[in-house]
Formats: C-alpha cells, structure tokens, sequence
C-alpha cells in the first residue's frame, strides 16, 4: 500500500461505494496533506468547483482540443465514486487536491492514433481494477487478450460472478454490524491480490498503462517531496505500478516525444444511463441506481430499497401494500443466507420483488430495472462552470423558455400561435440546424394537419455537450451560429433539393439573416440544373416553407417566386423527361409526379394547376414512349381531382388492357392506376370489370411475369377494400359483380337513392356531423 514513506496508496474500483466509503474512512484516518486523484491534470483549474453548493453527481469532466473539438473525452463521476468521495473530503478539510493521470492534451491524440474511429469518447482511465477496460484508449485487436482483474480474482476465490463477489466482498464489508477496525486493511488486500496478478499477467492487455503510471508516478514524485503525507486515489490495478520506486529516468523517457495539443475542460452533467455499461461506458457499472442507493442508506438499505420499489409501483397503479414490502424484506434476507451472503444483494432483491410483489413477472422488473436500478438521474454543475459562448447562450435560452434539459424523454406539444411556444420551436430548429440533437420531430397527438402545431421528443444527452463544442465554431449565439451554418451548407450544397431543404430549415428556424444568401443560392442552382426530377425534389419543400411562413409571420415574398417558376419549368419539361423510362426510372419519377401534384394544390396557384392538370393529361393519354405505370398515375390523379370524367377514365383502362397492349405493360398501368386504393374498383363496376376481364384474357405464358405486380398492386389495398373486391369478383356477371351492370343485385347499391332507407340513417349522420354538417343541417 506504500509506495514510500508517507504515502499512501489507495486502490479502488471506479463507481464502487464500498470504495468511497472506505476512501473517506481512509482519509479519515490518514489525514493527508495532499490528495492526488486519477484524472487529466488539465482539470486542476476546475476542481474547486467540485465544492460549489451547485455541483450535483453525477457529472463529468469534459476535455476536447481546442481546435477540433470533436476529439473530446469525458471522465465522468458519480456520488458514489471513490475519486469523488476523496475530491468532496479534501474540500471540506482544506486539503490540496490534484490530477495526476496522463494529461489530456496527450490522451486525446495517442487515442485517435490507436483508434480508427473518432469523436467523443467516455473515458475513465485505469479500468484494470474489475471494468471493461478504457476503450476509447486500446485498439481492437487487444480488447480480447485484456484481462478482467475482477473476474481472475472471484474465480480463485470460487465465485462465478464477479459483481456478486465484489458486493460481498467490498460493497457490504462493514455494513453488516461488525465494523472494520481498520480502514486501510481492505486497501492492503486488494493491493496485494493485485500485485499478485501483475506478476502473472504484466500489463493484462492494457498497453496504454505503462505510458499513463509513468507520468502517476513522476507525480507522486514531486507531492511526496512538498507534502509529508499523501494519499493517492487510483484504479487498483495501477497500485503496484505506482509503487515502485526509482526509475525516474525510465518514465520520463516513455513520456518524451508525445503528440501535444491545447485543450479545454469543464464540468458537464452526466447520467446514471450514461454511466453504466449498457450506457456505452467501459468502465461503467450495471446498475448506478443500485449503487447510489446503497451509498447514501445509512442503515436497513434492504428495507428502504423495497420501500422505493413499492413507490414506484404504486405510480403505475399496480396493488402493493406495505404487507409486501415486509414480506419482500424477510425473503431477501432468508435468500441471502440461504446462499451464504452476507447481506441480500441486488439479486436477492430482485428475486424477492418478483416472487412478492410482481406474481412472479418481469414485466414490472423491467420497470424497476429501468427507473430505479439504472435510473435517470441528470447532474448539474453550477453556472460559474468554464464553457464556450454558444452554451452559455444556449443555457440562457432554456432558461428563459423554461425547457430544462432532462434525462428522461419527454414530449413537447406546441402550439405555434403563441409566443413561448413558437420561440421553443425557433431554438429546437436552430439547434438541428447545428446538429445538436436535443429535440426529434414527432407525430402531434393532436388530432390536427394545421401547421400551427407541433410536437418534439426531448432527450439531454451529456455527449451534446460536445456537439455544443463543435458548434461554437460557427457562431458565439444559437441564432447566429445557426444563421452561418445554413449559410455555408447552402454555399456547399451538392443538390438543389438539399438547398430548398436549408430554405425550408431557415422559415422553421426563424433565421431571416441566413435565408437571403440560401435564396440565392437557390435561385441559382434553379436556373442551372436541367433535370426535372431534381426540380420536381426541390418543389415540395418549397411549397412547405410558404405554410410555414403564414403561421409564423415570416414574409416568404422570394419562396414564392421561386416555386412558382420551379412548377413551371417542371410543367414544360416532364413530359420530354418520362419519355423512354425503365421500370426503376418510372417508379422514380412517379414519386415526383405525386410529390408535385401535392406541392401545388398547397401552392393554392389555379393557373398553374390548370396547366398541370394538361401536363397530366398528355401523359395519361399518349400511348407511345411513357411508360403505363406513369400514364396510369396521371389517369388516376386526374381523376381524383375531377378534371376527367368516370367514361373517360373507362375509355383510357380499356385501351391500355387490350389484347394489343403487352401485359407487363398494362399490369404496370393497373399499378399506377389503383396506387390510390382499391376503393376505386368497389364503387365503379364498369373499372372492376374492365381489370377482371383483363386479367381473366392474360395468357398463361405472361402470367408469372404478371404477377408480382399485381400483388404488389392489390397489396397496397386495406383489408376490407381486398375483401369487397374480392366479394364483387366472386358475384361475377348477373349477380351484380364484375361484367354486370352497374348497381345490379349488389346490396347497397341501386341505380337511383332510396330515399326511405336514407331518412332512418340520416339523424345519425347529423349527429355526427354536428351543427352546421350536412348543409347546415337542412335536407340530406
């Protein structure tokens, strides 16, 4: 346990509790003059903000290069972390408190060196003492030769899992009612068992070590010469490292040569998701809620644990007495000694809540597992906290908006006619626009296709903290930051979709400073790209930003003038560009197609619809060159908005299924025809008919080659249009199906209204209706 005289090393297990309470007993005990902690000593100038009132676990440090701050890593720090624990006690005992760890401006680039992918990493260095290992700093290749120190150790001690043990082992050692007379004993152990598999195993796989405890100890060096007692709180693992003596030489040579670079830290919350395994964390835990709790119970955790799963059962109307809590207890404690522990642990907790207040389901467990055990607790640091502009600005805005960054998901209606919420709605835009993902766009549970309204799923996570980082480049605000992002994504854009996009993002974001040089751009790129297809991409969003402008104030002048002449030129170019299209090109364009058609009926333009509705009617009646599954679609959305009568629409199905047309390519017109549902064919029998004579006449030689189509086809019907057609086909000629007369024999149907039967019905219908429905309430 020492390295020299007057120095203390105290091995620990990152996230343990067992380890923070025997760090502060230690303490306590040693009453050192200094305390060196494992961390990036860069975060010595931020460590007396770890004494600040708001300064609540669990929180991280975060470093990042200054110039490219997508390098970045986190050393997060829980409540119930040891180095915590020992930064909390030095601050209230008026201790110096320093980092020793391989400084960041190192650790970050020997990462990217070793490591193919980049960005931000969690890191937590010297996981050896029983985590995963620090993964942000091993290469692959070596993940499977390193060693789980924790796991060697349970084995020989004749234990199968290695959680389990250590609970008994450390998280329990004193809370059993017999004490521990001597604090340091424990550290002494483990310090040994570690030494032990040092021997035998060297670095375990951790090749990053050797360069780290090198510099750890050039540390302990210069403390042990200004201080007479010191304490040093690091990873078990590194204890007989660091308690070598001599070699000063040596390490200084393994740290000459390193790659350098200027870096940032500041304190970051993190979460109890964030640090567990399942979190992405190496050198997380399973279960941080579980921990926490166990750390700050005074006395009967058992009992007080089984009072908060009550609790939250309770919340979800699930029927749980305080008769089940006492049961819960008594069973945890006889499975406890049953299996020779000795307190219950998280699985005789768990096993004991299933049997007793569960029936024996996990469906409640996972409840349990994911609000309690893990937990979605979010830390906070306080406002004193170094970091750059653009989050400064960013906390103020949530500030003043009253939107709390939160752990947990969360929705968010809002309602964009009033002030607050359109401003709420400006930021989310503005930080997508910055790729800061806190809000997702989501489907409004309002019944309602207004564009006054919306609704986003909130989530905080602490890696947006580096994305903020990344983001300060552009602006030292959210909305100027913002406004030069648009901008130089505008300058870049590879597509004119991409840029009608940005314009779209501009009207959301509320960036009127940005939205002249993206029409610009714009205009540009309109004026210079002859393909139709790209034009008709481009159109839609287009036509969105003009409804978002009316509901949000924002003069769309210059976005009407572009769509407008977009329409135009995709009117005079489409027919040419349909020409000669194979299969995959005419499901292509017939997306387009449609995307227009929708674009500008929401233009509200009647000259340019008219001129549209020609543009369709030329594709639906030429039979040379466009393929039929685009002259069917044009057919069907003439159709769909009156500007072609029923006859005409019979006329056209009749010329494309004739025997002169080949049945692949009139399969392709029924497809592009019926694309709009299958309701078509149960209300007009003269269409049904049509198909059903058609297919019936298909020769079998074609009909594999039919097929697929057509099931692609009928598939797209709902179930009970598929059930109806297929009733109608079943009737057949003289029983009103298909072949037969319009209306003849089929229920429901008649040549004229009956109008006895419709009056029984239409009371109901009014009510439905409402006052004001069915003409104002007057005669059906």
């Amino acid at each position: 346990m020492t390295a020299a005289e007057g120095v203390a090393l105290l091995g620990v297990r990152h996230h343990g509790p067992g380890s923070a309470r025997a760090v502060r007993a230690a303490l306590d005990r040693l009453e050192p003059r200094i305390v060196l902690v494992e961390g990036p000593p860069e975060a010595d100038a931020v460590l007396g903000l770890a004494a600040d009132p708001g300064m609540r676990p669990p929180v991280a440090l975060l470093a990042h290069v200054v110039d490219e701050p997508s390098r970045a890593g986190f050393w997060p720090f829980a409540e119930f972390s040891p180095e915590w624990a020992a930064i909390r006690w030095a601050a209230g005992h008026g201790v110096a408190v320093r980092f020793i760890d391989l400084p960041a401006a190192h650790s970050l680039l020997l990462r990217d060196e070793r490591d193919a992918p980049r960005g931000p990493q969690v890191r937590r260095e010297g996981e050896g003492e029983g985590e995963e290992g620090d993964g942000a700093e091993e290469e692959a290749g070596a993940a499977d030769a390193r060693i789980d120190p924790l796991a060697v150790l349970a084995r020989t001690a004749g234990h199968d899992d290695p959680e389990r043990w250590w609970e008994d082992a450390v998280e329990h050692r004193g809370r059993d009612g017999e004490g521990e007379a001597d604090p340091l004993a424990a550290f002494g152990a483990l310090a040994e068992a570690m030494g032990v598999l040092r021997e035998t195993y060297g670095d375990g796989g951790h090749r990053g070590d050797a360069v780290r405890e090198a510099h750890m100890r050039l540390r302990i060096r210069e403390a042990r010469r200004a201080h007479e007692r010191v304490a040093v709180v690091c990873g078990a693992w590194h204890v007989p490292a660091l308690a070598r003596t001599g070699g000063v030489t040596a390490d200084r040579a393994l740290l000459k040569g390193l790659p350098k670079a200027k870096v940032e830290v500041t304190w970051v919350p993190w979460t109890h998701r964030r640090l567990s395994r399942a979190g992405g964390y190496g050198a997380g835990i399973d279960s941080p809620g579980w921990y926490r709790h166990l750390f700050t119970s005074p006395d009967r955790p058992v009992a007080r644990w089984m009072t908060k799963v009550a609790g939250l059962l309770r919340e979800e109307d699930l029927p749980v007495s305080s008769a089940h809590v006492i049961e819960a207890v008594r069973l945890a404690d006889t499975l406890a000694g049953l299996r020779g522990r000795p307190l219950p642990g998280l699985g005789e907790t768990t096993d004991a809540v299933r049997a007793v207040m569960c029936d024996g389901s996990d469906v409640p467990l996972a409840l349990i597992r994911d609000r309690l055990v893990v937990g979605d607790v979010l830390g906070e640091v306080p406002e004193g906290a170094p970091a750059v502009p653009l989050a400064r600005d960013l906390a103020r805005e949530q500030r003043r908006l009253r939107m709390k960054p939160e752990a947990p998901e969360r929705e968010m209606d809002l309602d964009l006619r009033k002030d607050t919420d359109a401003a709420r709605s400006r930021l989310l835009h503005r930080l997508r626009m910055l790729g800061i993902g806190w809000g997702r766009p989501g489907r409004s549970r309002t019944a309602t296709t207004g564009t006054f309204r919306e609704s986003w799923r909130l989530r905080w996570e602490p890696e947006l903290a580096v994305a903020v980082a990344e983001a300060g480049v552009w602006g030292t605000t959210v909305e100027s930051a913002a406004g030069a992002r648009a901008e130089d994504a505008a300058v870049h854009a590879r597509a004119l979709a991409e840029v009608t996009g940005l314009a779209e993002q501009c009207l959301l974001a509320g960036l009127p400073d940005a939205l002249p040089t993206v029409m610009r751009v714009l205009a540009d790129r309109a004026a210079l790209d002859p393909d139709v297809a790209h034009l008709a991409q481009a159109l839609p969003a287009l036509v969105r930003s003009l409804r978002y402008g009316d509901v949000r104030g924002t003069d769309a002048g210059a976005l009407r003038e572009v769509a407008e002449g977009l329409a135009e030129r995709v009117c005079v170019g489409l027919p040419p560009a349909c020409a000669g299209l194979d299969a995959d090109g005419a499901a292509e364009m017939r997306g387009h197609v449609a995307q227009v058609q929708q674009a500008l009926v929401l233009l509200g333009d009647d000259a340019l619809r008219d001129r549209w509705a020609g543009v369709l009617r030329k594709l639906a009646v030429r039979d040379r060159g466009i393929p039929g599954l685009l002259r069917g679609s044009a057919a069907r959305l003439l159709l769909d908005d009156a500007r072609l009568e029923p006859g005409e629409v019979a006329r056209l199905m009749g010329l494309a299924l004739s025997h002169g047309t080949p049945p692949q390519e009139a399969a392709a017109w029924v497809e592009g025809f019926l694309a709009g549902g299958g309701m078509l064919l149960v209300h007009d029998e003269r269409l049904l008919a049509l198909v059903d004579g058609w297919l019936s006449a298909v020769p079998a030689a074609a009909f594999d080659d039919v097929l697929p189509l057509l099931r692609r086809t009928f598939g797209g019907f709902d179930a009970g249009a598929r059930r109806t057609v297929g009733e109608l086909v079943r009737r057949g000629p003289g029983g009103g199906g298909a072949g037969g007369a319009a209306g003849e024999g089929l229920p429901g149907f008649a040549p004229r209204l009956d109008e006895e039967r419709a009056e029984a019905a239409l009371s109901t219908v009014r009510l439905l209706l409402g006052p004001g429905g069915a003409d104002g309430g007057g005669d059906a």
